[in-house]
């Protein structure tokens, strides 16, 4: 018999053992994964909890298919050092700890590693991170453990972006198993929420791709009743009572608990149990029993509790290494700690539930009224089963769905249509810019100086209901409200939303990361060349003008970082911009300009006008200015011919061969006015509707025109 032959061999009746042989080590690793990753909602636990140990305060997480397909996970931790690349997804590489001794006093959530190098054996995982300090990040994949290609340098935010995709790709059994089954997704907005009701002070959001909002978005807040209400609703909030219990008995255990019960009023057809033990996400079924026995003898038949607690306990009383995935913990005293727990419940829902509410519905009127028939001048209202219907008038009847192109003005500019819109997604960047109605995202509300703001009520319905039209010329767009149609000028619009958001944006700022330090001198002296203001053409004093300006940016770098994260270092380099409208980008060629305005007419020396004068500036640099280069469509590609002498003289010259055009020169200018078209109206015009409160300025001053009015239109071709 060969030695490799591992079937058994009957030899007179005796039966040879198969042989024991040692297993691959890819072969353990995906064994061992299978553990580890059990769902897609295993990952995402594991990652947001590596998030949380890298000290983050804000957590996204992003789902496809369930998590079969893409699970992204991104926050603005410390970030991952470059030179640790290379053994990241490693199996057992871990910063947590260096001794199995660590265990005992471990406060971490992850110290096996084994979270990443599990995923890297069942899917595709690609990192981006960024450290403090570094000009760029760095991305890389993984593949078994190890790295597919040498770190790659790349723009990116602070801390760490970990993308999953096609997970499970190659174990088909557990792939088609979850395929079949629509539990995943809301076992991972269940995790995130559990997540954002403990850890207050950081925001969760949690989507899936391409969904319009996100299911999970909690603000950072000092109150665990309002990070509650956040997740779960007012409505449970309403019914909850705070419950703390303390043992300091030398002899025994120390160990406190604190958190939040529903009381009798509460009614819920499955219990809530979020237990968190040492700031770890675990389960206790012996804890959840006995406290549905206490809740068993109060509430009505069939309704279950809402639980919030958090038990601290010595680390040394607690073992956290008993299951894969962390989900269990071993407790010192189990037994005594919820005997504990549990006389506490009864005892706070024997005092506390002394009455009942019950809560009441008001009837609609409406519904109780006789069905019948009211005539007014050009109106009919029928009244059947309690609904009504009214016919419009005819000279009011318009189109307003903003998700039909047919009645845009681009539909009939053949040809002009721009590139980026078969490029781009927009119903994910659409997205994005409504997701931002949380108010975490709008930023914090200003209540310093709250005269900065004035609105005007007419125009305010006019921008929150109204359907982008098209663009009129360089300067307007044409939007329409009701049966009105407005002229409305884009750059002051878009200077206006800017200045409203960095007010609103207050010391909330993200951070635009620049590729290299700009230093401040050599901006401020292309300013100060290209300013039609500055006549004097002496060189030494621009020089000085600029070293001045310089040397106040400088001085006050910390209150400008911390206020607007505009970041200058010692050098007296900028190194960061903010983020003040997401999925947009200021035009870098203003930025010299933005640089003098902030060192000469901002007020250093009174807060108010400080604030006002830098908010100003940064809005007037963040607007949508028109592109430094002319408008190549219709007669402006004249412009851009190399030959201009045909242009000098009388002679007008309308054909324009190809090789007299400079080609790259409009590339160039055809893609940055495309990018301002789609711009406005996909990112200026969604933002406005939600942000912008439109000053009373706006009504007089030719930022909203009224051009057209279908009532009076109507008139006119009736008489035709």
């Amino acid at each position: 018999m060969d030695v490799d032959d591992p079937s058994p061999r009957v030899d007179g009746g005796g039966v040879d053992p198969p042989r024991i042989r040692r297993l691959e080590e890819s072969v353990v690793n995906r064994i061992a994964a299978g553990e580890v990753i059990q769902r897609p909602s295993s990952a995402v636990k594991e990652l947001v909890e590596n998030s949380l140990d890298a000290g983050a305060s804000t957590v996204s997480v992003t789902v496809k298919d369930g998590g079969l397909k893409l699970i992204q996970v991104s926050d603005d931790g410390h970030g991952i050092r470059f030179e640790d690349l290379p053994i990241l997804c490693e199996r057992h590489t871990t910063s947590k700890l260096s001794a199995y001794e660590d265990l005992q006093t471990i406060k971490s959530m992850g110290f096996r590693g084994e979270a990443l190098a599990s995923m890297t054996y069942v899917g595709h995982v690609t990192v981006t991170t960024i450290t403090e300090g570094q000009l760029h990040g760095y991305r890389v994949s993984y593949k078994d453990g190890v790295m597919e290609n040498e770190p790659k340098p790349c723009a990116a935010v602070k801390g760490t972006q970990v993308m999953v995709e096609n997970l499970f790709y190659n174990m088909v059994a557990r792939r088609k198993t979850l395929q079949n089954s629509n539990d995943d997704y809301p076992k991972i907005v269940d995790f995130i929420s559990r997540f954002a009701v403990h850890h207050i002070n950081v925001s969760f959001s949690c989507r899936k791709h391409g969904a319009s909002r996100a299911d999970v978005h909690s603000a950072s807040t000092s109150s665990r009743l309002d990070a509650i209400r956040n997740v779960y609703g007012a409505s449970v909030v309403r019914d909850l009572v705070e419950i703390e219990v303390s043992d300091e008995d030398a002899g025994d255990a120390v160990f406190k608990m604190g958190g939040y019960i529903s009381n009798a009023n509460y009614v819920a057809k499955k219990i809530t149990m979020i237990l968190f033990i040492n700031d770890r996400l675990v389960d206790c079924t012996a804890l959840k029993r006995a406290i549905e026995f206490v809740y068993a003898a109060t509430l009505p038949q069939a309704s279950k509790p809402f639980i919030y607690m958090s038990i601290n306990l010595p680390s040394e009383h607690v073992d956290v290494n008993i299951h894969p995935t962390k989900k269990e913990v071993s407790l010192l005293n189990q037994e005594r700690i919820i005997e504990i727990i549990k006389n506490a419940i009864e005892e706070k829902l024997r005092s506390s539930n002394t009455t009942r509410i019950f809560q009441t519905q008001a009837i609609n009127s409406s519904a109780l009224m006789p069905a019948n028939t009211q005539k007014e001048k050009g109106t009919e209202v029928k009244m059947s089963s309690g609904m009504k219907s009214q016919k419009t008038p005819v000279s009011q009847i318009v189109r307003t769905d903003p998700r039909n192109p047919s009645g845009r003005l681009h539909s009939y500019w053949h040809g002009q249509s721009s590139n980026l819109e078969m490029k781009c997604d927009l119903v994910s960047v659409r997205n994005v810019v409504r997701s931002r109605r949380n108010p975490k995202d709008a930023g914090v509300p200003l209540f310093f100086y709250p005269d900065l703001l004035s609105t005007a009520a007419g125009l305010l319905e006019v921008v929150k209901n109204c359907t982008y039209v098209g663009l009129a010329d360089d300067v307007f767009a044409l939007i329409q409200h009701n049966t009105h149609l407005y002229l409305v000028n884009i750059v002051n619009v878009s200077k206006e939303l800017m200045y409203q958001q960095a007010l609103c944006r207050f010391g909330n700022f993200n951070a635009i990361q620049l590729s290299e330090p700009a230093p401040l001198l050599d901006l401020l002296l292309m300013a100060l060349k290209d300013d039609e203001l500055v006549c004097d053409e002496n060189d030494e004093e621009k020089l000085e003008i600029a070293k001045v300006n310089s040397e106040i940016l400088k001085d006050n770098a910390e209150m400008i970082n911390e206020y607007f994260s505009i970041h200058v270092d010692q050098d007296g380099n900028l190194i960061r911009l903010p983020v003040v409208l997401d999925q947009y980008t200021p035009d870098m060629d203003r930025l010299p300009e933005f640089v003098l305005t902030m060192g000469n007419d901002v007020t250093w020396d009174d807060e108010k006008e400080c604030f006002r004068t830098a908010a100003a500036a940064i809005g007037n640099f963040y607007a949508l200015h028109p592109p430094i280069l002319p408008n190549p469509s219709g007669s402006g590609i004249q412009l851009y011919k190399k030959n201009k002498d045909c242009m000098t003289g009388g002679e007008h010259v309308d054909r324009t061969d190809e090789d007299d055009i400079d080609q790259e020169l409009l590339a160039e200018a055809e893609t940055a006015w495309s990018q301002r078209e789609w711009t406005i109206q996909h990112v200026l015009f969604p933002s406005m509707q939600l942000f912008l409160k439109p000053p009373k300025s706006m009504a007089t001053d030719g930022t909203f025109v009224q051009v057209a009015s279908l009532e009076k239109l109507y008139k006119i071709f009736e008489r035709c």
